[in-house]
């Protein structure tokens, strides 16, 4: 069923912005700096400097697009500029590196923080208009990777994901109006997309994918959206063994007052479908404040949870106005709601900062799952108001404990 909603849950009108899906063409994003016309052939070599090289070129000649033609081309981190866009045709493949030593330690965005890490294999930071299409594949060639993680896990079970050294797929911040369109997007060492600080941003036709089975690509989320507003994620295909979309935007004890966090507001995820995914919309467990966020009409083939709320102690939070509708297919649990304390730390602060989760409606699904409501009260870490759940038909080997109705 389409019942086209033409406003944000707070009433909000949804801005026409949302209707454009137009992609630019090779031609539209000015010249082509195709990688074999620099000597840059396919094959076994990293030839991270040669295309650097490329993108610098680009950028000091006015701009244009660095075009990725048939073939398996390797490379560690590349840092677009403002002006230079990539394009990907049909049977090319950006490869990256498996070796940690590629990825250079940068100041960076990361679970939640701001602070030195790994750059990603594609980079874009102030590149407002920043423009990634085309029918190829971006292959983040995470397979070693994943294998030491879960090697170090069997060693030391409280490892984090940064103590395994690993890079993102992409990582672009500071920019707006951003296109990624038609992309196959996929084995990603660590997140596959992470967008911090940027505001209209469209996610197209993109199809996202990293394994579960039989090395489970660990952390490898499909769209970690970071203090990002006016999101359209539109017609994508996730796979991932972690969250599919994800909202972020900041943790700890003081996360609201520091300037480098901030609310993800105005998010629409429609017409997508979902492979499996522990999370079909997460919100958490790195944020403070969500707002304005739809997802509707997708259909989902093994999710473990719908709607994942995690609230976490050490954290102030605010997710509110969120929708879900026209939802059909499979999943573990409908709706979650649970304290997230994996690795939290309250640091000097004494008492755990009150929470809340309020106005958040969840209609006309159609969904078989294991669990409809897998939620647990906790009135002193956070209080959950105005949820509404109408015209649902699910099929739950157990109903949960809907606590909002004692």
């Amino acid at each position: 069923m389409n019942h086209e909603t033409a406003c944000f849950p707070d009433g909000t009108p949804i801005d026409p912005w949302f209707d454009n899906t137009h992609v630019p063409s090779r031609e539209d994003m000015g010249r082509n700096y195709v990688l074999t016309d620099y000597g840059i052939l396919p094959g076994d070599t990293i030839q991270t400097k040669a295309m650097q090289a490329v993108i610098d070129r680009a950028a000091e000649e006015g701009g244009g697009v660095v075009v990725v033609p048939p073939g398996i081309f390797r490379t560690g981190s590349l840092f677009f500029r403002p002006g230079v866009h990539l394009y990907v045709e049909g049977g090319g493949v950006l490869m990256g590196s498996d070796d940690i030593s590629d990825y250079p330690v940068v100041d960076t965005r990361i679970e939640g923080e701001s602070c030195l890490y790994f750059a990603a294999l594609i980079n874009a930071d102030h590149c407002d208009g920043f423009t990634m299409c085309g029918p190829g594949t971006i292959d983040g060639n995470g397979l070693r990777a994943w294998r030491a993680f879960w090697l170090r896990r069997a060693w030391n079970p409280k490892c984090t994901n940064k103590d395994e050294q690993r890079p993102r797929l992409v990582y672009i911040s500071n920019s707006s109006h951003v296109t990624v369109a038609g992309l196959h997007l996929q084995n990603a060492h660590f997140w596959t997309n992470h967008l911090y600080r940027c505001d209209h941003v469209r996610y197209l036709n993109c199809t996202i994918y990293s394994p579960y089975e039989p090395v489970k690509a660990p952390s490898t989320d499909a769209i970690d959206l970071d203090v990002c507003y006016d999101v359209l994620i539109k017609h994508c295909d996730m796979h991932v063994n972690d969250d599919a979309v994800v909202l972020k935007g900041g943790k700890g004890p003081w996360a609201d007052q520091q300037e480098e966090n901030g609310s993800n507001e105005r998010i629409l995820v429609e017409d997508c479908h979902y492979g499996f995914c522990h999370g079909c919309l997460t919100v958490g467990s790195e944020a403070v404040h969500c707002r304005n966020i739809i997802v509707r009409r997708i259909t989902v083939d093994s999710g473990y949870n719908l709607l994942w709320l995690k609230m976490r102690p050490d954290t102030p939070q605010h997710y509110e106005y969120i929708l879900v509708e026209d939802v059909q297919g499979r999943v573990t649990n409908f709706f979650q709601l649970r304290p997230w304390t994996q690795f939290y730390d309250l640091k000097d602060r004494k008492e755990i900062p009150l929470s809340f989760a309020d106005h958040i409606t969840m209609r006309r699904c159609r969904v078989q799952c294991e669990t409809c409501f897998d939620a647990q009260r906790n009135d002193a870490q956070y209080r959950v108001s105005d949820l509404a759940f109408e015209d649902l038909e699910i099929q739950a080997e157990n109903p949960g404990n809907p606590f909002w109705e004692e």
